[in-house]
């Protein structure tokens, strides 16, 4: 089995759509994300915009190998909002995305059959307008090695095409390097049995 080491994500956040049923008014948007302070800063930014809306309902997903997610129905009855909101971040695949969806109430109570569809569909027009690319899950380690040493090292480095991501050249020398997953254990094995050249995990 080949090891998945990618992940679908959203490139920016996306334009805001509008879906309006029975005289409610939807606004959906998505947003990239990768810790859950990012998911405060959103809301609270949403919130100063839209003064005056009655529903702040949101799902997100965060992380690759372990993941986090949470949704939530703001004061819309239990699983009518965020649940339909996470099932559409499910079906696009993604992760690292926060989809929130603010509802100005029209004056026409929808069901709750109705709301589970409203906030689905404004959740799918959301993620239809974002951009979904594809990242690489990449492993990152730290390697330290004598100066003396450095040609070897970045001789491995070019040859296997891999990120510098940053280096401190001294007399003692650390660099940390990254590599998609699939990959990462060959690298490891590469500069373990480099002579003078300790690899490690970061």
């Amino acid at each position: 089995m080949e090891l998945k080491d990618t992940f679908k994500t959203i490139a920016f956040p996306s334009p805001e759509i509008l879906f309006k049923e029975k005289n409610s008014k939807f606004f959906g948007y998505a947003f990239p994300v990768t810790k859950e302070e990012e998911i405060k800063n959103h809301l609270e930014l949403l919130r100063k915009q839209h003064f005056g809306a009655v529903h702040f309902c949101y799902a997100y997903q965060i992380g690759v190998e372990s993941i986090q997610f949470r949704a939530n129905d703001d004061g819309e009855p239990s699983n009518s909002a965020g649940m339909p909101i996470y099932g559409q971040i499910q079906s696009f695949g993604l992760t690292n995305v926060l989809v929130v969806i603010v509802r100005f109430f029209g004056g026409v109570k929808l069901g709750v059959g109705g709301l589970i569809s409203a906030y689905r569909t404004a959740a799918q027009l959301a993620l239809e307008e974002a951009e979904i690319i594809e990242k690489t899950i990449d492993v990152h380690y730290q390697i330290t090695f004598d100066y003396k040493n450095i040609n070897k090292v970045m001789r491995v480095i070019k040859e296997k095409n891999l990120t510098l991501v940053s280096q401190k050249m001294e007399e003692n020398c650390r660099i940390e390097i990254s590599t998609r997953k699939k990959n990462a254990e060959m690298v490891f094995d590469i500069f373990s049995n480099l002579f003078e050249v300790e690899i490690k995990k970061i």
